[in-house]
């Protein structure tokens, strides 16, 4: 069953809530999104982008993964 946009930004909202998240893309597999959030100050890239994949619940595990790709842009407001 693909996944949607709106659901990634859901379980990104629930692990980021006061975040400022953008999901884009339609095809059901390959999406892009940014995470702004205050938790990822003095993160490195790595470690924010494990806790974004950490977020979603295991639905890019494995080659039966809902999520296929995900174009990820991640980092403290400014």
């Amino acid at each position: 069953m693909p996944i949607e946009a709106r659901d990634i930004e859901t379980l990104l909202r629930e692990a980021f809530p006061k975040a400022k998240i953008s999901v884009q893309g339609d095809d059901g597999a390959h999406f892009a999104a940014e995470v702004i959030d205050e938790s990822f100050r003095g993160l490195n890239r790595v470690q924010q982008q494990r806790a974004v994949y950490a977020a979603l619940k295991g639905r890019m595990d494995g080659a039966q993964g809902e999520l296929h790709a995900l174009a990820l842009t991640t980092k403290a407001p400014e």
